[in-house]
């Protein structure tokens, strides 16, 4: 008995390691991600958009590559910091990336397919604002202002349909400012500021 007694106990760190080298290494890497989390939204607050989009990227490096959902999410919140810290071309990239992933997965949150729609609408209108502003020919930016006014006027009706009247409205707002620029001449443009998030 004493020696049954005297091997479990002598397997208790070996049982131990095999945990910490085997499914123990996830929980470590989620306990990481979290961190680099906690680090992004805190800078985002203080409105550290560049450090606060970086630490959403290192999370997104070390999350599991079967955190599917969590990893979308970390994603449009990488987006929205990237626009706000002057990278919005890769912004812009990655949110069409992410609404097709999310419109071609049936399991996707309705509701973050919405925001991500929103925010690829945000980054289509800005885009345009900048094309214009550099002079780009009207077949170039057209269709990226036309996508923005095709999803504002979408998002607007889903809110209505939903019964938020708030959101709705917002949206409606969004839509009318996307046909304004694409109806203002340039001079008038340049005479603007350039338009804040």
């Amino acid at each position: 008995m004493r020696t049954l007694v005297m091997v479990a106990w002598l397997l208790i760190p070996v049982g131990l390691a095999a945990y910490h080298y085997g499914p123990g290494q996830e929980r470590l890497r989620l306990d990481d991600a979290a961190d680099h989390l906690r680090e992004a939204d805190r800078h985002a607050a203080h409105e550290e958009w560049a450090e606060a989009a970086e630490s959403y990227d290192q999370a997104l490096r070390l999350l599991p590559a079967d955190r599917v959902q969590d990893a979308r999410r970390i994603r449009l919140e990488r987006a929205k910091a990237q626009m706000l810290a002057r990278q919005l071309p890769a912004a812009h990239a990655d949110l069409k990336a992410l609404v097709e992933e999310l419109k071609e997965d049936g399991k996707s949150d309705p509701k973050l397919l919405a925001e991500a729609r929103s925010t690829l609408a945000n980054s289509q209108y800005y885009m345009t604002w900048l094309m214009r502003l550099e002079g780009l020919p009207r077949e170039v930016w057209e269709p990226e202002v036309e996508a923005a006014r095709q999803t504002y006027r979408m998002l607007a009706e889903q809110s209505e349909t939903a019964g938020d009247a708030r959101t709705a409205r917002k949206h409606e707002e969004d839509l009318e400012s996307t046909v304004r620029l694409a109806r203002m001449d340039l001079g008038e443009l340049q005479g603007l500021p350039l338009p804040s998030q």
